[in-house]
């Protein structure tokens, strides 16, 4: 039943693809120029282009959106998850670039964390959204969903650890405040992954 609703050739699962494709490749910038503090200006300008790609991704799939009479599942569902797709890269590209409007000097581990941590979510966020186009296996997909919530968790626990430690660290307070800012921004990401994926599981849930 659920197959049939969702056409393997429809066009909105591009999008969708094309979006997770960008995000990761955001995501894998961003823990780029942490795991390697060098040419700042450069990568966050490489990243900022990858943002704009992923825009322009998002403003053709709600084009689309609301010039296709079928869609493969509900339209407020189709909104929600490009928009909650669009949300993590946007998130991921403003904490690259407060290290360089901040002139952040050098790295901190708990970011490089944070964004090692934001890398496997998309990448599970990719995985997890590919599956909706062949959707024979439920039982994987809410599976992946679980491993979003997981990785979510884990990024919330590396904030914890890592503001813990800012704030023991004896940095001055304009510096802790630049910081704090940095490492929100990256968990808030992660919770953006988990917001796709319980977008995928009310569609799962609905039609399976």
């Amino acid at each position: 039943m659920l197959e049939k609703l969702m056409p393997k050739s429809d066009e909105f699962f591009d999008d969708f693809d094309a979006q997770c494709a960008v995000t990761v490749e955001g995501a894998k910038m961003l823990h780029a120029l942490l795991s390697d503090y060098r040419d700042v200006a450069a990568k966050v300008q490489a990243l900022k282009e990858i943002e704009h790609k992923g825009d322009d991704v998002t403003h053709n799939a709600f084009n689309r959106l609301h010039k296709q009479f079928i869609t493969p599942f509900d339209r407020g569902q189709i909104h929600s998850l490009l928009s909650r797709i669009d949300d993590v890269l946007d998130l991921t590209n403003a904490a690259a670039a407060r290290l360089h409007y901040y002139e952040i000097k050098e790295s901190l581990p708990d970011a490089t964390e944070l964004a090692r941590l934001l890398v496997l979510s998309t990448e599970k966020v990719r995985e997890v959204v590919a599956a909706l186009r062949l959707i024979k296996k439920p039982e994987q997909i809410l599976a992946g969903c679980k491993d979003i919530k997981r990785l979510e968790s884990q990024a919330d626990e590396a904030l914890r650890a890592g503001l813990g430690r800012l704030f023991k660290s004896g940095a001055d307070p304009l510096t802790v405040i630049k910081w704090k800012e940095i490492y929100d921004f990256i968990e808030t990401a992660t919770d953006k992954c988990q917001s796709v994926a319980n977008v995928i599981e009310g569609v799962v849930l609905e039609h399976s």
